[in-house]
């Protein structure tokens, strides 16, 4: 089961889609197309310039033996970053494309403005202009900033099905925990984190969530990403418990 609410205080801090694919040498070429295609949402661009870190034998008298001679070109890379009024970006690479959203509440309530819609809009655009056979992964992450009340064991359980192992760590003398794992879930994978950290002056619990498949018919992207949320949200869901429904349905200001 998924959450059919839209919440005035979500925990979710950030939400990220990504899908992968083979290197498009003509990504530069195509660029500008795509701007136009999605300027209405994204009208701020730039061009980011990263440069690689290259570890090389610098031989006994240190200098590169035998230095490759597309040695600059293979050391940058591009990121064409489009940005929209509202605190979502955009960020297209000659193997990827990912959105990134601190603005979103919900992935599929409501019409016009969830990240499911986004999602359709910057890839329904971006495919009109790329010719892709095939993504090698996509990827489906929430970032959640969760309230912890009181530091102290019995006031956290009241709140999390945590994994944290407090029978035999107490909270209240925890600086900092973490828990990872990746799992396979059906076809797909699940990465999963839940840490203890420290955010200016309180305590908050970060779960975070990373859902994703590869080797995917291009259309059967929605699909998927549809199924990765679902995956996402009952684990969620199992994490949580009232208190944190309270919470997240109060104003932030409250």
């Amino acid at each position: 089961m998924t959450i059919k609410e839209i919440f005035a205080n979500p925990t979710v801090k950030q939400m990220i889609f990504e899908i992968r694919f083979p290197n498009i040498f003509y990504m530069e070429k195509n660029i500008g197309d795509l701007q136009l295609k999605i300027m209405e949402n994204f009208p701020q661009s730039a061009l980011i310039i990263r440069r690689k870190f290259m570890l090389a034998d610098i031989g006994p008298e240190g200098k590169i033996e035998n230095p490759p001679e597309d040695l600059d070109k293979e050391a940058i890379i591009k990121i064409w970053q489009f940005k929209s009024e509202k605190d979502f970006s955009l960020n297209v690479l000659n193997q990827s494309v990912a959105i990134v959203s601190q603005y979103h509440k919900t992935y599929n309530i409501g019409g016009g403005d969830n990240f499911r819609d986004i999602i359709n809009y910057v890839l329904s655009r971006f495919f009109e202009i790329i010719s892709i056979p095939i993504i090698n992964r996509i990827g489906l992450r929430y970032v959640n900033e969760c309230p912890i009340p009181s530091k102290n064991n019995e006031s956290f359980k009241s709140y999390y099905n945590s994994v944290f192992p407090l029978d035999r760590f107490n909270l209240a003398d925890a600086d900092e925990m973490i828990f990872k794992t990746k799992v396979k879930t059906g076809d797909y994978y699940l990465r999963y984190s839940e840490s203890l950290k420290k955010k200016k002056d309180e305590y908050k619990l970060i779960l975070d969530f990373d859902g994703s498949a590869e080797n995917i018919n291009l259309k059967d992207y929605e699909k998927i990403t549809d199924e990765l949320h679902a995956i996402i949200s009952a684990e969620y869901e199992d994490k949580i418990k009232k208190p944190v429904y309270k919470y997240m349905r109060k104003p932030k200001e409250e």
